[in-house]
């Protein structure tokens, strides 16, 4: 590799994603669609947790989520939040910040039908974040769950729905020998603004 070139190119960002996306998809051993979110309480109180991209598209990426879980309050409260990809065995990362909206009812709907039955009704029995007194209180209300709906369609919770990030920042980042790594970051005002790059120092 030439040490004195880029190997970033400046390039529309979303392709240069999928381009990276689709070499984790065959290169990644384990969850290559795996990132790390972060949200922040009002008060700038951090917190970041491992969930799967689900859907990505220029109009921004999609995860699900219980909205009543600590990070599903603290994006209710404060409509920002930041992703990470890192895929160890390429030796490459993803930083992308931006604001967030929540997906439409019938999205939500969508998504959560098309997991596994038996992953409908965890996800249905769970009070995601809050205390559990013991483990048996949860697995009773998956049994309780699943003779209910043996079957089928679960009914997803009102509270089970999916956020979408609309990045404005999208940082690249490639390892080089010697610490002397490549970054590109590409930056947007807006959802209808071009986008504009630069190199930053490792």
């Amino acid at each position: 590799m030439d040490r004195d070139r880029s190997a970033i190119p400046q390039t529309d960002p979303f392709a240069l994603f999928e381009d990276w996306f689709a070499e984790a998809h065959t290169g990644e051993p384990n969850d290559p669609n795996a990132m790390a979110l972060a949200t922040a309480t009002p008060d700038g109180a951090p917190s970041v947790r491992m969930v799967l991209l689900k859907d990505r598209s220029e109009d921004g990426f999609t995860f699900y989520t219980n909205a009543e879980s600590r990070k599903g309050r603290e994006i209710r409260a404060n409509m920002q939040a930041a992703l990470l990809f890192h895929w160890k065995s390429l030796r490459r990362q993803i930083r992308i910040e931006g604001p967030l909206s929540e997906v439409s009812a019938d999205e939500a709907d969508a998504y959560f039908h098309s997991r596994a039955h038996d992953s409908q009704i965890g996800s249905a029995a769970s009070d995601q974040s809050r205390p559990l007194p013991d483990r048996q209180t949860y697995l009773d209300r998956i049994e309780n769950l699943a003779e209910q709906y043996p079957e089928g369609d679960v009914p997803r919770p009102a509270h089970w729905t999916g956020f979408r990030l609309a990045p404005r920042r999208i940082e690249f980042w490639l390892d080089r020998p010697n610490r002397l790594h490549d970054r590109r970051v590409f930056e947007r005002a807006g959802a209808d603004a071009d986008w504009t790059d630069t190199l930053l120092y490792p």
